[in-house]
């Protein structure tokens, strides 16, 4: 009756139920699971409570990293085939940034499934961008491991690349007020100021105009659905105006 104990207990155990939980969650089974532990390991983990055999994430990370921006590059190449490399570039900066990959991670919910140390759990660790990138590249890394390059494709086009441009767009939408703030500040000419100009339309369709002033004077006009949206595309607009050179996402 021993062996049916432990039996019984090995079927029970619970991080075993929650790996097969997030692999289904990933749409990938790992022959090998201690890469998805070892993916899934922070080295606050550890390295914290000095606990041994276990190694931290970081080697995985590393590798992910490479593999990421390799397949990345490539579906860029193949995708965009007028695009020259300074743009293809930024592109693949945008979508492999910590911020992108933290999206994504949470998208899958990879960060309840991450193994902090106590510390790193009180200080809420779990929500940090850094630590569920690093996560995400880390579980890239233990896929191409574990099953080489062709699930690794099939993983990132369907928790990544799926929505290349909409992740390009909002990455882009962020990037130009903060690109003009740092413009203005860089050349000392004070805070960008926005003022909205108008709005027309019915309630749930709204088109409202923005301009932003820098250095006293109108640098751009823009237009969106929303308040925000018209502010950067005014902030857009006075990039180009100042010279500064805007990278577009390219279309579909």
């Amino acid at each position: 009756m021993w062996w049916l104990f432990r039996l019984l207990v090995r079927r029970a155990d619970p991080r075993k139920e929650r790996l097969r939980g997030l692999q289904t969650l990933i749409g990938y089974k790992f022959k090998d699971e201690s890469l998805l532990v070892q993916a899934l390991s922070h080295r606050s983990y550890a390295y914290e409570l000095g606990r041994s055999g276990v190694d931290s994430n970081e080697r995985l990370e590393f590798l992910g990293d490479a593999v990421l921006n390799m397949v990345v590059a490539e579906h860029l190449y193949r995708k965009f085939e007028g695009k020259r490399e300074g743009a293809l570039t930024q592109m693949k900066s945008t979508i492999v940034s910590k911020r992108v990959l933290a999206r994504m991670a949470k998208e899958i919910g990879l960060g309840e499934y991450i193994m902090l140390g106590e510390s790193e759990e009180a200080s809420g660790g779990r929500e940090r961008t850094s630590i569920l990138g690093d996560a995400y590249e880390a579980l890239v890394g233990a896929i191409y491991l574990d099953g080489g390059m062709r699930p690794v494709r099939k993983f990132l086009k369907r928790h990544l690349l799926h929505d290349m441009h909409g992740v390009l767009s909002d990455e882009e939408l962020k990037n130009y007020k903060s690109a003009l703030l740092e413009l203005a500040q860089r050349e000392g000419w004070g805070h960008p100021v926005y003022e909205l100009q108008g709005e027309e339309g019915p309630d749930h369709r709204k088109l409202f105009t923005v301009e932003v002033k820098v250095k006293g004077q109108v640098y751009g006009v823009g237009q969106g659905r929303s308040k925000k949206r018209a502010e950067q595309m005014a902030a857009r607009e006075a990039l180009k105006r100042l010279g500064e050179v805007v990278v577009e996402s390219g279309g579909a």
